[in-house]
């Protein structure tokens, strides 16, 4: 007598049921990846917002450093500015030279600070806009960049960091 190990009724049942299995595995892996392509972009945008946060505080100190020219950084717009290599401190060793600099008159280093400043932001956020405003003894620096680097003309979603402080 053979014994048999497969009745008729249930014959393909396996088949069906690693089909299943394969298909609830698919849905599983593509949700997987949409959680990836998320946690990517909230890891880029906070990225994003670190930098303007570093380039915020960058300016507001050059301004500390700087009081004789503070008038300066509101008038001169950052995208226009330009560097004035004999204001620059990048390439100076320790100590650094008193600010601004010997060979520097303190408009020259706000427009200096101004133009290396916005060259920096231009590198690290996409679209980016600087401005420097005043009201009474209270400056702010402000940052807007596109969030989703396209230019779209889209402006109305893009993030802005802002910092308020007096000198």
């Amino acid at each position: 007598m053979k014994a048999q190990f497969l009745n008729k009724a249930n014959a393909g049942f396996t088949l069906v049921e690693v089909m299943v299995a394969v298909l609830v595995l698919a849905v599983g892996l593509l949700g997987l990846a949409g959680l990836q392509a998320a946690s990517l972009a909230a890891n880029q945008s906070a990225y994003r917002r670190g930098q303007a946060s570093q380039s915020v505080y960058d300016l507001a100190d050059r301004m500390r450093v700087n009081p004789a020219g503070l008038t300066n950084y509101t008038a001169i717009n950052p995208a226009t500015a330009e560097r004035k290599p004999e204001c620059s401190v990048a390439q100076a060793a320790p100590p650094l030279p008193p600010f601004p600099a010997p060979d520097c008159s303190p408009a020259e280093m706000a427009e200096n600070d101004l133009a290396e400043w916005f060259t920096a932001i231009e590198s690290s956020l996409p679209n980016s806009l600087g401005a420097v405003t005043v009201n009474g003894n209270v400056f702010t620096v402000t940052i807007t960049w596109d969030e989703d680097s396209q230019n779209d003309g889209d402006n109305n979603n893009n993030p802005t960091f802002q910092t308020s402080f007096q000198i």
